[in-house]
């Protein structure tokens, strides 16, 4: 069989088999294989041609991919298998962009962490369920997770959250919305939620969490949100019944129970 025809096709070339059979390669296809118009080919050659194309053009796809930024391993084994390139090749194309340092999972995830540190507000079991979704292996997360410590981070979210919230939320409450907000981005358990709480930067404050609340301002909230309820259910209900769902309203807030009781005494 003999090539009977070579044309550039913007990043490919068509390249026709006796005018029957075409094929895409790349430039770097056509360098090694000395590729010339009339050149002659056996069949053997022609397949190894057709596998160093797939190989150079995977390869080009995914050096095009991770130049807009860095990406796991999975996520260009994802973008390759996108682009129709033969899965049979595909591992060929990873294992040769590790070799050249272009794909490095533990790399990247140093990276992140430290990003993280710097201007993130995860916790290390959020950031280890997002790159487990990635597809990077859990020992290759594990193994860069216990590097960082992350407790800075937590205590910079827990000062964000104090300075928003405090005096507009019942100690019980506010210390639930803190704990809750840690769990949720990651920071491990109950005991670390709260220890990270104590350690926030606006310690004066955090400590009286676990203590006895400061009463004058505590009892200027529950009043001002007796106020608030009062005026939300006194158009449907009056007497007993208007004072139950007043007093189960605030005890959802957060609000001690005796505490609601005397105050709902005081204002009726």
């Amino acid at each position: 069989m003999k090539i009977t025809k070579i044309e550039k096709k913007k990043r490919l070339y068509l390249v026709e088999i006796d005018k029957k059979e075409s094929l895409y390669v790349t430039e770097d296809t056509i360098v090694k294989y000395m590729l010339t118009k009339e050149k002659a080919l056996s069949k053997d050659q022609l397949e190894d041609i057709k596998n160093f194309a797939q190989f150079s053009h995977g390869k080009n796809l995914a050096l095009y991919f991770i130049s807009f930024k860095q990406r796991t391993e999975k996520e260009v084994r994802d973008y390759l298998f996108k682009h129709e390139i033969n899965p049979h090749i595909i591992p060929q194309i990873i294992d040769n962009l590790k070799k050249d340092h272009w794909i490095d999972d533990y790399k990247l995830l140093e990276i992140l962490a430290q990003q993280n540190l710097n201007s993130g507000d995860k916790g290390a079991y959020a950031l280890k369920q997002k790159w487990l979704q990635k597809g990077c292996e859990k020992q290759v997360i594990d193994e860069v997770l216990t590097q960082f410590d992350f407790s800075e981070v937590a205590i910079k979210v827990t000062s964000k959250l104090l300075r928003k919230y405090q005096g507009k939320l019942p100690t019980k409450s506010l210390k639930d919305k803190l704990i809750q907000n840690l769990i949720n981005k990651g920071f491990s358990g109950l005991t670390e939620a709260i220890s990270f709480i104590d350690r926030s930067e606006m310690g004066d404050y955090s400590g009286q969490l676990d203590q006895e609340a400061d009463e004058e301002n505590e009892q200027a909230l529950l009043y001002k949100e007796i106020e608030k309820q009062y005026q939300k259910f006194s158009k449907k209900y009056d007497g007993y019944e208007l004072k139950q769902h007043l007093t189960q309203s605030l005890f959802r807030k957060g609000y001690d129970f005796d505490a609601i009781a005397s105050a709902l005494r005081e204002y009726f």
